[in-house]
Formats: structure tokens, sequence, C-alpha cells
């Protein structure tokens, strides 16, 4: 039903940019970023997802379309002919779109992974990460857990418990694409 390919296929460092742009590159319809963090507080622990705040992609947008010239910035479209305020505009649109998605994809996964896994307060959180400032993909960026928190760890080092993640996760995905294209169709 879905091509999923990853960004990296061994443990080596790839910059956070690039792998925005290789999912990018790789025609990505959603981009999930995977990650398991740490904290200074062994009691924090759980599941959660981030999203990227309004707040944090203004600047960035800007940034972007100066920096690409505003050519082939969004899905191939050629914004050389186009005014500046126009270029900005259409734009911002995209990315408003991209941010919208990303929101309710979050909503879908927290409720699918509220029946895999313990979820962290707060569990939707809105943040700059690099690699969820795709103008024109929806992304999220999910902690699977935190190592400094013993139970996290020991959970996430069961093959077992990631693979009910890993479903929790893909039924979260099938069910986005689903009401996503339902809306398209309508």
């Amino acid at each position: 039903k879905f091509k999923a390919f990853l960004t990296r296929k061994r443990d080596v460092f790839v910059p956070l940019r690039e792998r925005v742009a290789r999912a990018r590159n790789g025609g990505a319809e959603l981009f999930i970023s995977i990650h398991a963090d740490a904290t200074k507080n062994p009691k924090t622990g759980g599941f959660s997802v981030y999203t990227l705040s309004e707040r944090a992609s203004d600047e960035e947008t800007a940034a972007l379309a100066d920096k690409e010239n505003k050519a082939d910035l969004i899905a191939g479209i050629n914004f050389k002919e186009e005014t500046s305020e126009i270029s900005n505009i259409l734009i911002d649109l995209t990315r408003r779109e991209a941010m919208n998605q990303s929101a309710k994809f979050a909503i879908r996964l927290v409720r699918q992974m509220r029946h895999h896994t313990k979820l962290l307060r707060n569990t939707h959180r809105f943040a700059g990460f690099a690699v969820l400032k795709a103008p024109d993909v929806p992304s999220v960026l999910v902690e699977l857990g935190f190592l400094s928190n013993r139970n996290d760890e020991k959970a996430l080092r069961n093959r077992k418990y990631r693979e009910k993640l890993a479903k929790g996760i893909v039924q979260a995905v099938s069910n986005y694409f689903s009401t996503t294209e339902e809306a398209y169709k309508k």
C-alpha cells in the first residue's frame, strides 16, 4: 500500500537538512523522523511526537525562498517569473498546508499509539527542529521514548515492543492516507 524508504541504512550521521532533502528528492508524501532521546531527569519517559510551530516556520520560509531564489522550491514549480510578494504568499500557503497536515497526522499518531505504549505528558509538542522544515512535505519527529529512563530503555531493547510500536505507526500512516485520499475525492 505504501512505499517506505530510509534516509540512511546504517548508523552514520546524516546532517538534518540532508535527511529532509533525501525525503523530498524521493517524492515523500509524509516524513517521519524517528528518535530515542535522553534527558537529565531519569523519570521522564514515554512516546511523544513533534510538529513544526507556526512561529518557527515564518523565518524559515523567508530564508528558504531567498536561498533557493524561488526556483523549483516546491513540487517543481518555478517562481522566477512571479513577483516576490506572490512567491512568498504561495510558499507560505504551501508551508501552512504541510504544517496542517503534519498536525493532523500527529493527532492520529497519538490516538493510535495510546493503544501501544505509554505516552509522555503533553504528547503532541511543537518545536523548530530542522527535520520538520520541509516546505511541502508533512513532517513529524517521533520520540519513541527516553534512553535515560530505565523502563523506556528496557522496552526499546525488546524486539517485540519495537514491532508493536512499528505496527502502531504503520496503522496511523494508513489511517492518515485513507482520510487524506477521501478528502481529495470529495
